[in-house]
Order: structure tokens, then C-alpha cells, then sequence
């Protein structure tokens, strides 16, 4: 009897545990076909392996992980998911990002769209915002299409790969997401997006964002939650890039030289000389944010 009970107990929490997760799911991801877009669902291929493919969940900032994305003191949660199309039609790629609240939310416009600009900020030539349904997405044409926007604290991706450019956008398919999470991007126009103004204060941003992450990584040496090596890497990475558009955009033209200390302090795990330089270009750009600057 005992054994019974202890059997049927285990069963249901496995089926209580399986509704939790597809209920966690289903709040990010639309887990039935949309139109002729068929839901990419899992399945096995070898005997004793894993299914592949179907929805998936993991601990990660998604997009955002490539551009800098802070998470040590927060753990974001991306699910992804396919639609099958066929028949002419792309299969797009569904990632929806919750992030947790952190301070690290303050930034997640401004990255969002980073791989859409040159290394120095400017809108590449196909990076556009449109309206959809009432909604402000941003989309990006290359091979295919990449669309992009956050709602809340929450960052939507949709592509589909296309070399040819030929197979109908799935808008059903961003239409379907946008009702589900609709964008909290501002309204803006093209011609907004494109103006001086916006990428004066997208170029700022950025060099602020820099120097913030040098900070972040700086406290996790006093919160034992990373290593020196590390947090002197991922610090001197943001100070070159930092660096590079001070020179660019300020015409400070030592940005090599500066590099090329850094890089021996690095070399030399020499965190006083990086924090003493850190210290250096937030004094100056307290002074010399507002200062006008020359776009190309």
C-alpha cells in the first residue's frame, strides 16, 4: 500500500510540475499553430535521446547576451519556439526574453537594436520602425527579416533566414505575438530614428553604458561574485569602446595610446591602473557630456 501511494504521490507531482512549466511557458509563447505557421513541436529522433526541437526555456538574457547584457546579480529567462512553413513560406524564430527588474533594465531599448548600427552607433541602412496594429516594432532586413521590441520588461525577437528575399513576411506571426505582448516602445518615426537628435542621444547613451558596466563589474569584486582577471577584462573592453567614440565623436585623438596602457595593466592584472583610468574618463565625461559632437 505503501509503495502505491508513494507511486501515485510521485506521479502527480510530475504532472503538477509538467502543467507549472507549460503554464510558465504558454505566458511567453503561443504554443498552437498560427494560420498555415505550424508550431515546431519536440521529437525524438534516436532511441534513449531527448526529443529535438519544440519549445524551449532557459536561464539566459537572450539577444541582449551579445551586446553586454549585466546579469550577474539577476538570472533573466528566454523562451523560444519555430513555426514551420513550407510551401513558400518562411519558418520564423520566436525568442521572448523576461527580464527580472534589475537595474540592468534601464538599458534594454538601447541594446536592443545594437546589431542594427555600425560599431560606432549609426542606423545601418535597413533598420526601420514601422507600426504594426497600433504597436511600434523595429525590423531589420538581411537575408531575411529580424523583428524587435520590448513590452514592459520584456524583449520580442521574430526572424526567419531568407538569402533570396523572395517568401511573404509572416506578419501573422508578429501580429499574433504583439496582441500577446504588446510593444511599450515609444512612437517614433523613420525620420526620427534617422535625425541627428536620435543618434546624438543613442551614441551618449552608449558611452554612458560603457562606463556603467566598468562599474557594475568593479562591485562584484567587493560582492565575491567574480574573479579580478574578469572583471578587469570585461572592464577594459567597455573603456576601448568607450575610448573609440570619445575620439570619434569628441576628436580626442588618443584613443590608441590610452588603449595601449590599458592593455598593459591588463596584462600585468594591474586593477588599480584600470580603476585609476576609469576614474579619469568618468571625471571627463561628467565634464563633457553635454558638449556638442560631430556625426558623420
Amino acid at each position: 500500500m505503501k509503495i502505491k501511494l508513494f507511486i501515485a504521490s510521485t506521479f502527480l507531482l510530475l504532472v503538477t510540475s509538467s502543467a507549472s512549466v507549460s503554464q510558465t511557458i504558454s505566458d511567453y509563447l503561443i504554443l498552437q499553430n498560427i494560420n498555415e505557421y505550424k508550431l515546431d513541436r519536440p521529437e525524438k529522433v534516436f532511441a534513449g535521446e531527448p526529443p529535438i526541437g519544440g519549445p524551449r526555456i532557459s536561464d539566459s538574457p537572450g539577444i541582449l547576451g551579445a551586446f553586454g547584457h549585466f546579469v550577474l546579480d539577476h538570472t533573466d529567462k528566454s523562451y523560444e519556439v519555430m513555426y514551420i512553413g513550407g510551401n513558400g513560406i518562411p519558418s520564423p524564430a520566436v525568442h521572448v526574453t523576461k527580464h527580472t527588474g534589475s537595474d540592468s533594465d534601464k538599458w534594454l531599448l538601447h541594446e536592443m537594436d545594437i546589431d542594427f548600427r555600425n560599431y560606432f552607433g549609426i542606423p545601418a541602412g535597413s533598420y526601420a520602425v514601422v507600426p504594426v496594429d497600433g504597436n511600434t516594432i523595429m525590423e531589420f532586413g538581411s537575408a531575411g527579416w529580424d523583428y524587435r521590441w520590448i513590452s514592459g520588461n520584456k524583449v520580442i525577437q521574430i526572424e526567419y533566414h531568407d538569402p533570396q528575399m523572395a517568401k511573404p513576411e509572416p506578419l501573422e506571426v508578429v501580429k499574433a505575438y504583439l496582441a500577446k505582448h504588446p510593444s511599450t516602445i515609444p512612437a517614433m518615426t523613420l525620420a526620427q530614428l534617422r535625425s541627428a537628435a536620435f543618434k546624438t542621444a543613442w551614441i551618449k547613451d552608449e558611452m554612458d553604458r560603457r562606463l556603467w558596466l566598468c562599474d557594475k563589474w568593479f562591485l562584484q569584486i567587493t560582492l565575491n561574485k567574480a574573479d579580478e582577471k574578469q572583471v578587469y577584462q570585461e572592464s577594459v573592453k567597455s573603456m576601448n569602446i568607450f575610448l573609440d567614440y570619445r575620439e570619434k565623436y569628441y576628436s580626442l585623438k588618443a584613443a590608441a595610446d590610452e588603449k595601449n596602457l590599458l592593455a598593459g595593466y591588463l596584462s600585468t592584472n594591474n586593477g588599480t591602473g584600470i580603476k585609476t583610468k576609469l576614474k579619469e574618463y568618468k571625471d571627463w565625461w561628467t565634464v563633457n557630456k553635454s558638449a556638442s559632437i560631430t556625426l558623420p
